[in-house]
């Protein structure tokens, strides 16, 4: 699957091999082995022996992605200690400026990973207001992921939908814009006991535009999963759209109306894309 396709990516610690032996049986569409925020300051050095075993561990049951430090030292000796070979791409975290991505970018290709698929995670108010220079940063990113519970801390407000709206779609409007996944939720990943309502935060996002989540705990990935993905009724509207639209073309006409709709391209390119999906 492709990166900007991932539905679900599932965090795990690099510091917790129990949850790391089972990561590649949970059904998450990606695996994001963490050396950030779960890590103490004090076990980052065991962290990346970890992390890379880890990694060598799950390479081929499922894509295998990083999570590293934004701190420039914490960074490199996390670049230094992956085995990139077997990574499917690297998360940038607390990025505010196109720089930031340049540096990863020239940190990696220092160790033969140039062309390395990375996510810029866009975390603060000013990380929103620069994302159009980030997405534009280097070829390599392939996704900008927009962190809730981060920039609702800065906006001293509670991570809901009504605070977050608006950044998590002008992070959005900037993926899309320039062919990127689009990961995140307007509000807080943490709720991991009502999955009926982590269920309507991801109808939301994905609503919104959003492509995938990532999750922090294995029952979010089924929620993740479905709500990112067409439903059986948008499947067969798509089919009967597509079936309508090469009909017409089939005569020589560039539009049509089904079930009291006008079908023209934008209509008709929605409808391919989830078929895609599916």
């Amino acid at each position: 699957m492709q990166l900007k396709h991932l539905r679900s990516l599932l965090f795990v610690p690099a510091t917790s091999p129990h949850l790391l032996a089972k990561a590649g049986q949970r059904g998450a569409d990606a695996l994001i082995v963490d050396l950030e925020d779960s890590v103490p300051i004090d076990r980052k050095v065991d962290a990346r022996v970890m992390a890379a075993a880890a990694i060598e561990q799950l390479a081929g049951q499922v894509p295998v992605l990083v999570r590293v430090n934004s701190e420039p030292d914490l960074l490199r000796a996390d670049v230094d200690a992956l085995p990139l070979a077997k990574v499917q791409g690297v998360l940038l975290p607390k990025v505010e400026s196109a720089a930031q991505v340049v540096g990863l970018m020239e940190i990696l290709g220092r160790r033969g990973g140039a062309s390395m698929p990375v996510a810029a995670l866009i975390e603060t108010p000013l990380g929103v207001l620069r994302a159009e220079a980030i997405a534009t940063a280097h070829p390599a990113l392939c996704a900008l992921g927009f962190g809730a519970e981060d920039h609702a801390a800065q906006l001293l407000v509670e991570p809901i939908p009504e605070s977050l709206l608006w950044a998590a779609q002008a992070v959005i409007n900037c993926a899309r814009a320039f062919d990127l996944a689009a990961w995140g939720l307007p509000g807080s990943v943490a709720e991991i006991d009502d999955m009926q309502a982590f269920g309507q935060l991801v109808r939301l996002a994905r609503g919104i535009g959003f492509s995938g989540t990532v999750c922090i705990h294995p029952r979010q990935v089924a929620v993740a999963n479905s709500g990112f993905a067409p439903t059986p009724q948008q499947l067969d509207w798509a089919r009967k759209v597509v079936a309508a639209d090469e009909q017409a073309r089939g005569q020589g006409r560039g539009a049509v109306t089904l079930d009291g709709r006008m079908i023209d391209r934008p209509i008709v390119a929605r409808a391919r894309h989830w078929l895609e999906r599916a």
